[in-house]
């Protein structure tokens, strides 16, 4: 049976290099998969890169209002038609950015059209607050599974910080992604003692 996995962790836990890890063992076997990812996401553009330097085009770029499983039939239509197979996985990147309704999608995908989908993403923003998509996959995922980091005390990590300029901010809008602002911006893994000294205790 088809299943819907949310696999999540804080900042640099490797969730790209397992992404392509997976999409490699697929098609080591001759299997034909689908690499997407939100458009919002213009860091790498097209592309998927893990820390390690290894990269790929995706194949699917996600726009906000899509519709995800009418999306995904238009792409597995046209992998069909280029390459003889039917498409054995679907692989989403950054998977926080999705919708409420477009995760309820992914799992339509795999109840009603029998493909596996693999979604990578992180849980919760720099202010502990989770993220809409990945609300939703905790909700619904038949598969949940922590991808782990360690913040730079050495304890396991939990939280993304936001720096903005290289001083940490607590404050903002959920999404910044650092070629569209004029500021550097950075994040940070955090265990919650390093996060809540540095936030003078403010979660949320």
């Amino acid at each position: 049976m088809a299943k819907l996995y949310f696999r999540y962790g804080a900042m640099n836990s490797g969730k790209s290099t397992a992404l392509l890890q997976a999409a490699y063992n697929y098609e080591e076997r001759g299997q034909h998969v689908l690499l997407a990812k939100p458009e919002i996401d213009t860091k790498g553009a097209e592309r998927i890169a893990s820390r390690l330097g290894v990269s790929r085009e995706v194949d699917v770029l996600i726009p906000p209002d899509a519709a995800l499983r009418d999306l995904f039939a238009q792409y597995r239509r046209r992998a069909q038609e280029e390459t003889g197979s039917g498409v054995a996985c679907l692989l989403i990147d950054e998977a926080q950015f999705l919708g409420r309704e477009q995760v309820d999608d992914l799992l339509r995908i795999v109840v009603l059209d029998g493909i596996p989908v693999l979604a990578y993403g992180i849980r919760t923003d720099f202010r502990t607050r989770a993220f809409p998509g990945s609300e939703r996959l905790l909700e619904l995922a038949h598969s949940l599974e922590e991808l782990k980091t360690i913040c730079r005390c050495g304890r396991k990590a939990l939280f993304n910080a936001r720096l903005v300029g290289g001083r940490f901010v607590f404050d903002g809008d959920q999404v910044a992604i650092d070629q569209l602002s004029p500021e550097t911006i950075t994040y940070e893994s955090m265990c919650a003692d390093c996060y809540l000294r540095e936030s003078g205790g403010r979660l949320g």
